[in-house]
């Protein structure tokens, strides 16, 4: 097995049990979930993130070092029949039962945990709503609490329902919601939140195209008393016209579905940063969706809300200003909806840099200062920004640094963006002569001279115009929209340490925009009415060498360790093994090109014994991998059956400890083989 040595040491903790002496407790998953389970039969997986903190953790130790390459299929349980193909949810385990959604209708199943079995499924009836969905079959899981002792599973749907149901049966919550005029609806569990936004809509066919669209992408938050929903727009690429709907955050009482709150995310008149609205923009523009997963603080009546860009990525010259709260952490009082504090990580986003992935919860022991409860949002652009959790107050200073002007005509961007000080950047930023492959003089060469026809630049680097004066193909935006870090590959963290874990792959974007009318022809159904004066045409052609190798330097994907107490890099490791299409490539012949990573962000789980992750072997084999939590030293691997291609989690049912892999239209559950014994299990 090989091992990865640290690159930048960093102070490594112990599990720091003794904290509690100073009257001071560490944010344990069980400290900061009182709702999960935890004795020696069960360990839960209460939400999408394992937790409210959103820190992917598991206390579950039957799975060690020593027995790890044991690791068996103990099931797979397969979503063909309702059309699952994306692998984007991830299954919540409580009270005895296995969770999930499946396939573009969103249906809701539950599953037998020891067998894989199905034991009841859910789906509401067909709308028009629901059909024209872009985010269909992104549901990514359920929320689960209970009400007098039973067990409710919540969900909100590609049409903009919010659904609650008896977590024992599947059917429709009694007492909840109310009858929608919609034929085949149920009398009651369900709730109609367009009725909620304050948009005139047509209850079958939803918002009209020419005002906006709106959907969901992720499940609600249950938080005390409270569903809090975020929600999603179409793509930003996929517009061409300024009209859209803000993506407000609604609020819901979780027994009777009654609406509690709303909060603009585009600041109405008199509100918290409507002045950031510029050109009455306000009045039109939409967006500011929470399509990434939200994290709460229940003990404080907190929700975080990560959001993305206004309306039309890569071109926001007729919403001059900062344009809060897009892409922004928000901080919001649960029972009231109230702004408590946010941050905004790019003002006037035009790079598609929307904040991907839930932020992470962790309570810090910073040297000098002592403990402090802190939330990391991890980001595209390949930032770690980290605040006080309830103050907002950035835990290492922030710096306003000058980036590029754009050159496209109207627009006006931002002077100053913020960059973090701590900590150091997970990715590539910017992309500059020296991030250029260097293996042989040869691919140095061609890759200068195939640079030539891109516009270079720092990060933030501005998209061009497809008339610019260089004559340019296309600017480059590194790391592009797809990150950094992605919400294809969450972070974990280990609460015991205040580890943070971040998958990443070192890929740029390439953009260059044309005008709003000539952009729209390639849009099959637009929102809105108004051209712009520019936007998103199809993908520009990114840089290609002769040889199919990558234009940058490894690695092309990794795993990056904080040490969030220090704000240091404790490790950073390839992720995966290098590609035969690297490594045996003729262009490198006789060349060591080392561990590059599989170019994909990996998967990835902490447990109480280790770090698990997913990747490919050279030649594309699936393998689940095992890492030390503090050196990224490898532990062990394993062949799995298929591709994971979004977050894993692990819980222990009837004593035993089970990784669930997501993997497309399955989730495939490994185990050790006393996991698979007949009888108890036991």
């Amino acid at each position: 097995m090989k091992s990865h040595f640290p690159l930048v040491p960093g102070k490594i903790l112990s599990r720091l049990p003794k904290l509690c002496s100073l009257g001071l407790l560490l944010a344990l998953p069980q400290a900061v979930l009182s709702q999960n389970v935890v004795n020696d039969d069960t360990v839960e997986w209460y939400t999408l993130g394992g937790d409210y903190a959103h820190t992917r953790y598991t206390s579950a130790d039957e799975i060690t070092a020593d027995n790890f390459e044991e690791l068996d299929v103990a099931w797979e349980w397969d979503g063909s029949s309702f059309g699952g193909y994306s692998g984007r949810s991830t299954p919540t385990y409580v009270d005895g039962k296995l969770f999930t959604v499946s396939g573009p209708r969103r249906n809701v199943v539950a599953i037998d945990p020891k067998t894989g079995e199905t034991m009841w499924s859910y789906r509401l009836p067909n709308t028009g709503r629901w059909e024209y969905s872009m985010r269909a079959s992104y549901g990514k899981g359920i929320a689960y609490d209970r009400i007098n002792g039973k067990g409710v599973v919540y969900i909100s749907t590609p049409g903009f329902f919010l659904v609650a149901l008896d977590a024992e049966t599947g059917s429709p919550l009694e007492g909840f919601g109310g009858q929608i005029p919609v034929d085949g609806f149920p009398e009651t569990g369900v709730v109609d939140m367009l009725a909620d936004l304050g948009h005139p809509y047509d209850v079958y066919e939803g918002i009209p195209l020419e005002t906006g669209y709106i959907t969901t992408s992720s499940p609600p938050i249950v938080v005390n008393d409270t569903v809090i929903v975020g929600n999603s727009a179409e793509q930003g690429y996929l517009q061409a016209r300024v009209e859209n709907v803000p993506g407000d955050i609604l609020a819901y009482d979780k027994n009777t579905g009654a609406f509690k709150w709303k909060f603009n995310v585009i600041p109405r008149p008199g509100e918290y940063g409507h002045e950031t609205w510029e050109n009455d923009a306000w009045q039109w523009t939409g967006d500011v969706s929470s399509w990434a997963p939200l994290t709460a603080d229940p003990e404080n009546n907190i929700v975080y809300i990560p959001t993305n860009p206004p309306t039309i990525d890569y071109y926001g010259g007729f919403r001059p200003g900062d344009n809060l709260f897009g892409t922004s952490v928000i901080a919001l009082n649960t029972e009231t909806g109230e702004r408590i504090w946010h941050y905004q990580t790019v003002k006037h986003d035009v790079w598609n840099y929307d904040n991907p992935s839930p932020p992470v919860m962790l309570d810090l022991n910073i040297p000098g200062r002592g403990v402090i409860p802190a939330v990391a949002e991890v980001t595209k652009q390949g930032f770690v920004y980290t605040f006080n959790r309830m103050t907002g107050e950035p835990i290492w200073p922030m710096e306003m640094r000058e980036v590029p002007a754009s050159n496209v005509p109207g627009e006006k961007l931002a002077t100053t963006q913020p960059f973090p000080t701590k900590p150091p950047p997970f990715e590539m930023q910017g992309l500059t002569e020296d991030d250029l492959i260097d293996f042989t003089p040869e691919l140095r060469r061609e890759a200068l001279e195939v640079m030539a026809s891109y516009q270079m630049g720092p990060l933030f680097n501005p998209p061009i115009h497809d008339t610019n004066a260089a004559g340019k193909i296309s600017s480059a935006m590194c790391p592009g929209d797809g990150g950094g870090a992605n919400i294809y590959a969450p972070p974990t963290a280990d609460p015991t340490s205040g580890f943070l874990y971040v998958a990443s792959a070192n890929a740029c974007s390439w953009q260059q925009v044309m005008p709003g009318e000539e952009a729209d022809t390639f849009i099959d159904e637009p929102t809105g009415t108004t051209f712009a004066a520019y936007a998103n045409g199809p993908r520009t052609r990114p840089p290609r060498l002769s040889s199919g190798l990558p234009y940058v330097k490894p690695l092309y994907s990794s795993i990056t360790a904080y040490n969030m107490n220090t704000g240091e890099i404790a490790f950073r490791i390839p992720a995966g093994e290098t590609p035969d299409r690297v490594r045996n490539n003729p262009a490198v012949e006789g060349v060591d090109v080392g561990d590059t990573g599989s170019g994909s962000a990996p998967s990835m789980v902490t447990t109480a014994n280790m770090l698990v992750y997913a990747s490919v072997d050279h030649d594309n084999t699936p393998l689940l991998y095992a890492v030390d939590k503090q050196t990224g030293e490898e532990l062990g691997r394993i062949e799995v059956p298929a591709t994971t291609r979004y977050g894993m989690s692990s819980w222990v049912h009837e004593g035993h400890q089970y990784i669930i892999l997501q993997t497309g239209a399955k989730l495939t559950a490994m185990a050790l083989p006393a996991a698979m014994a007949t009888g108890d299990g036991h």
